[in-house]
């Protein structure tokens, strides 16, 4: 008779509270911007209310794998909170300043990545920023479909589609793997790049 181990059921437990961590952070971060304040009761209603809509809806695994980079992260993250406040004032100011109104429009962006978890965390981050919405997202095409307030002012159809896209490559460098990083052409294979043939002896 096989044995089992009793601290499996702990562990499968531990296991599952732990890969909620990335929906936990999230919900923090959604219910602080939702209220405005930034406490500590905010941030851990915020994050008890993503470990709870994760348990209680649960959604079939993505299947990414990924590598933390500390320094990548802290650049997206301070990066992002940077675009946060500076979009906030442009709204503000669009919205009372005299003139014209400004002219939205749509914007389709093709992103670089083919996998669910950085188009949808490329696509969600873009809809937190004040004056974009992400109105349409093409899973088989990479692409996202955005809606932006102010076209001009940011920077026409060209300048949506190199911020969104430099949000996504400060995403990828952060979590991405590097065989991704390197497929996707941000990063030097490990032996460099390859030598051309017969070039080797020429100075």
């Amino acid at each position: 008779m096989t044995g089992t181990d009793p601290e499996r059921p702990w562990r499968d437990r531990a296991r599952r509270i732990t890969a909620l961590w990335p929906t936990m952070v999230m919900g923090a971060a959604l219910w602080v911007l939702l209220w405005g304040d930034l406490s500590w009761a905010n941030v851990l209603a915020g994050v008890a209310l993503g470990a709870l809509v994760a348990l209680a809806f649960p959604l079939p695994p993505i299947g990414a794998a990924g590598t933390l980079r500390p320094g990548p992260l802290a650049h997206l993250v301070g990066r992002f909170v940077s675009d946060l406040v500076v979009a906030s004032f442009q709204v503000a100011w669009t919205a009372v300043r005299p003139g014209p109104t400004p002219r939205g429009g749509l914007v389709p962006v093709p992103l670089r990545s083919t996998s669910d978890l950085f188009i949808a965390t490329t696509a969600g981050l873009s809809s937190m920023v004040p004056g974009t919405v992400v109105v349409d997202l093409d899973r088989a095409g990479s692409t996202l479909r955005l809606h932006v307030l102010d076209l001009a002012g940011s920077g026409g159809p060209d300048g949506v589609r190199e911020s969104v896209r430099a949000l996504e490559e400060r995403l990828l460098r952060a979590f991405a793997t590097r065989a991704d990083l390197v497929r996707l052409g941000l990063a030097e294979p490990a032996g460099g790049p390859a030598a051309t043939p017969g070039k080797e002896g020429q100075p």
